[in-house]
Parts: C-alpha cells; sequence; structure tokens
C-alpha cells in the first residue's frame, strides 16, 4: 500500500470560501486527508469571503457541506466534531484594501508566523493581482506563504500574462501553484507510471504503432447556475485550454530526465510548443463548436427531458457561446508526425465520462480468415478509474480459427482494494509541501493560450458555424464528419 505521510502544520487560507468550489471540494478533500491522518488538529483551515459570518456560522454551513459531498461511509462523528474546531472564517473584501483585512489579520499573530501558509484564491482571476497586493500589503505573505489559482488563468493570452505578472509581482514563481484538477486525478498521473514503467506500451508509443488518439471529457450537466461565467467562456476555455491539453501532453511528451518538477513541465512545454498552429484559415477545417438544444438525458425511466442552453441563460437571451468543442490536433514531432489527436469535450451528452483512447494500426498483413479489429488502449479517467486493452481472441471451441475481440479491463479501485482520493485531496497536500510537479507552469499556461487563441478569435469573428445538437447526443454531426474525414470514428461509434 502506498503511504501518505503527514503534512507540516499549515494555515490554509480559501478566499472565496462561501463558493460552491469550497463546500464541494476543498473541505471534503481536506476532511479526508484528516482522516487519514495525513493533517494533524493543529491546522488551521479559513474562509475569506465578503459575507458576514461567524465562525460557528461557517462551522455550521461546513458541517452540512460534508454531509452532502462525503460519502456516508466516510462520515464519522467523532472526526467531524475534531475537524470543525480547526475552521475559521474572516470576513474580508480581498479585493479591496479597507477596513475588512482587520478581520483576517486579527487571526494570525507571533505563534502562526512561522507555519506553511498558503492562500488559495477561489475567485475571479481578474482579482487575483489585487488580492495578492493586499496580502503583501497586510504583511501576510511569509517565507512560508505560498499561493494556488484556480483555472482559469485569463480568458485569453493578454490577460493570462497580465495576470501573471500581477501575481509575480509579490510571490516568486516556486511560490505559485497553478491548479488543474485533472492533474490530480490518480488515472492521470498513472499515464506516467503506464508509459515510463511498462517498456511494452513505451516501445509501441510513436507513429510506427499508434494510428490516432482520442482524448474525450464528456458532461450530462448543463451549465447548472453557472450561466453567467460560463457564457463569457465555453467549452475551449473552459476544458480545452487547460484540461485537455493538458492530458495531451502526458500522452505526447518525451521521457523526462526524473520526476523533478521543472524536468516533467520542460517536456510538457515543448509538446504545446510542437503543436501544429492553426491559423483562421484552418478552424473550419479541424475545429467544431456546438450548442446544446432541447432533448431527453438518461436511460432510467425513459430519461428527462431537459431545456436548451439558452433557455438556460434565461428568457430573451441570445448567444453563440459553445458548450461542446471538437478538435483535431497534431504533434510536429519525430515520435507523433501523422497521428492526429481529437480533443472532445461538452456538456449535455448522453454519459459522464473522461477518457483518453490509443487507437493502434492495423495489422499489416493477415493469416486468418476473419478480418481483424485494431488493438485499443482506453484509459478511464472517470467515473471508474483504470485501463481496458481490446485484443484479438481465438473463440473457444469449433475446429476452426474464428476470432473475437476480447477486452483486458482493470478497474484500480478494486485492483488496489483502496477508495480513490479525490483530485483535489492530493493537490492540496501538494501545494503544503511545496511540491510543484502537478501544477503548471507560467509557460505553460501562456504556451497553451498561444495555440488556442487563433480558434477564438476565428470564431469571434464568425469564421466557422455553431452547430446545434440535442441534448442528450454525442454532439453535432459536424464533429462525426471531422473525425470521419480522416478515416475514424469516435469510440463510442466503434463500442
Amino acid at each position: 500500500m502506498a503511504t501518505m505521510s503527514a503534512v507540516e502544520d499549515f494555515d490554509y487560507v480559501v478566499f472565496g470560501a462561501t463558493g460552491d468550489l469550497t463546500m464541494r471540494k476543498l473541505l471534503p478533500a481536506l476532511y479526508h486527508r484528516f482522516r487519514d491522518k495525513q493533517i494533524s488538529e493543529r491546522c488551521r483551515i479559513i474562509g475569506a469571503a465578503r459575507s458576514q459570518l461567524s465562525h460557528e456560522e461557517f462551522r455550521e454551513r461546513a458541517h452540512k457541506a460534508l454531509r452532502r459531498f462525503v460519502k456516508p461511509d466516510a462520515l464519522e462523528e467523532g472526526l467531524i466534531a475534531s475537524f470543525l474546531p480547526m475552521i475559521f472564517f474572516a470576513s474580508v473584501n480581498g479585493a479591496e484594501a479597507d477596513s475588512t483585512w482587520d478581520n483576517l489579520t486579527g487571526l494570525f499573530d507571533d505563534a502562526s508566523a512561522g507555519k506553511i501558509r498558503v492562500f488559495y484564491l477561489a475567485t475571479s482571476p481578474e482579482l487575483y493581482g489585487a488580492i495578492c497586493g493586499n496580502l503583501k500589503q497586510q504583511s501576510l505573505i511569509t517565507e512560508q506563504a505560498r499561493v494556488v489559482l484556480e483555472k482559469p488563468i485569463g480568458h485569453d493570452l493578454d490577460s493570462a500574462r497580465r495576470i501573471n505578472d500581477e501575481v509575480g509581482a509579490f510571490f516568486d514563481e516556486k511560490k505559485i501553484f497553478r491548479i488543474d484538477h485533472y492533474l490530480g486525478k490518480e488515472t492521470v498521473q498513472n499515464l506516467i507510471a503506464l508509459r515510463f514503467a511498462n517498456p511494452v506500451f513505451e516501445r509501441l508509443w510513436d507513429s510506427d504503432a499508434i494510428d490516432h488518439v482520442q482524448i474525450t471529457a464528456a458532461e450530462t450537466v448543463g451549465v447548472e447556475g453557472r450561466g453567467d461565467y460560463y457564457d463569457k467562456s465555453g467549452a475551449l476555455r473552459d476544458m480545452i485550454q487547460n484540461h485537455l491539453l493538458q492530458v495531451l501532453c502526458l500522452v505526447a511528451m518525451e521521457p523526462p530526465g526524473s520526476l523533478d518538477a521543472d524536468n516533467l513541465r520542460n517536456e510538457k512545454l515543448k509538446v504545446l510548443r510542437a503543436l501544429k498552429p492553426i491559423t483562421a484559415h484552418d478552424v473550419p477545417h479541424v475545429a467544431v463548436r456546438g450548442q446544446y438544444g432541447r432533448g431527453r438525458i438518461g436511460s432510467k425511466d425513459g430519461g428527462e427531458i431537459v431545456p436548451a442552453y439558452l433557455e438556460e441563460l434565461g428568457e430573451g437571451k441570445q448567444s453563440d457561446t459553445e458548450t461542446f468543442v471538437a478538435l483535431k490536433a497534431e504533434v510536429h514531432s519525430w515520435r507523433w508526425g501523422k497521428v492526429p489527436f481529437y480533443l472532445r469535450s461538452g456538456k449535455r451528452l448522453p454519459s459522464k465520462v473522461s477518457e483518453i483512447v490509443v487507437q493502434f494500426r492495423e495489422t499489416p498483413w493477415s493469416i486468418f480468415p476473419t478480418s481483424l479489429e485494431p488493438n485499443r488502449l482506453i484509459i478511464r479517467l472517470q467515473p471508474e478509474e483504470g485501463i481496458q486493452l481490446s485484443l484479438m481472441n481465438k473463440v473457444p471451441g469449433g475446429d476452426g480459427m474464428a476470432l473475437r475481440p476480447a477486452n483486458i479491463d482493470v478497474s484500480f479501485e478494486k485492483a488496489f482494494s483502496t477508495r480513490y482520493p479525490d483530485a483535489y485531496e492530493r493537490l492540496l497536500m501538494d501545494t503544503v509541501r511545496g511540491d510543484p510537479v502537478l501544477f503548471m507552469r507560467r509557460d505553460e499556461v501562456e504556451a497553451a493560450w498561444s495555440w488556442v487563441e487563433p480558434i477564438l478569435k476565428a470564431w469571434e469573428s464568425k469564421t466557422g458555424s455553431l452547430h446545434h445538437y440535442a441534448a442528450g447526443s454525442w454532439g453535432p454531426e459536424a464533429a462525426n464528419a471531422l473525425i470521419q474525414s480522416t478515416g475514424h470514428g469516435w469510440h463510442e461509434e466503434k463500442a
């Protein structure tokens, strides 16, 4: 069994503490780390937001969040009773240099000055610079302090550079942790082990053996009350620019010299810089955007009719924001020449699934009378983390050589007989340890924006159609045409 070593005592200050992310992900993650004895009762979790709440009122909200978002078999009343007193609240307007900061600074004294201090900014990215400036002005940034930035870092390349400059004026790059929760997923991390600890795969991991790669992140939900945010973002900014490009980097990168953070991130950066640039002329041929309309989600009891995106935004609203994106990317390198990478993400699709499909090439010559299906490796990131390898096998019995594909299917949770931790559990502890290996460096963020931005600009200038698709489908027909134009098909069509 892997061990989880205890971390040093810390003060974890979360700005935007009354928001959904804190209640749904951060507090449950910290509770689990407390439950596994990775953090002690001497640690403090300090919520910071403009709401007027007492410590007890915020603890009550935290208690309700734990009951809602932690599985019942992990809820232990004795542990909760020990965990809640670690939680505090400060009513502060983080973006303004006003007297409300006294509510936060009053929680720190000389005894806490030597503790690790993490500031998690779960706010609008436009506030990152102002909050960091106020932290400096209030003398809250110590030698042991670090800052965590939630995605997205900006909405385009210029804004990303500005935010990086503003935060970098107060925190050294090594103290800035740009979080992408996909990198905290055990299966995403396992890509490194799968490739570099298993020579059988790494020796096949190139254009000689691999025909194409698909990376999909599908959601069944709509905008869920996040319409104002989402309509300014869209699927390309929300999912492709960060999550899926990071996964692509781990699939395509060269072996790093070591697991040192900069060695690993240097190789990811090389992939981002090797992506074939997409021009405005290319966009209609390599990028598809869609927006969901009314449709039926789910199969239980005939499913549920859900509203269109525009209906969820509000009556009378019009928008060209995409809720679905499919892209064809190419990595211009010796390893990946002529291997297309298809990236796809969307809302209101038939099932919630994130996966990587590595499609191997066909057998060049077959001695068998039946047709052979090429081998396929599927790496499931969610909902059930695991690996599936499709192999051709002889059908038992008979006097011939009839063949049929069969799957070697490994569920990691079953294989290791353990609960798979949520991505935030690992990432929150890494910020305390000061380990940046699973976080994005500034040049990675900006390289990703550089590649995505021409697509954004083309769509803003109305280059390329906005295709509509029914909720509960796998997206617009144009996405099928995109992948079929090179003789391929999406994984669910071939399943």
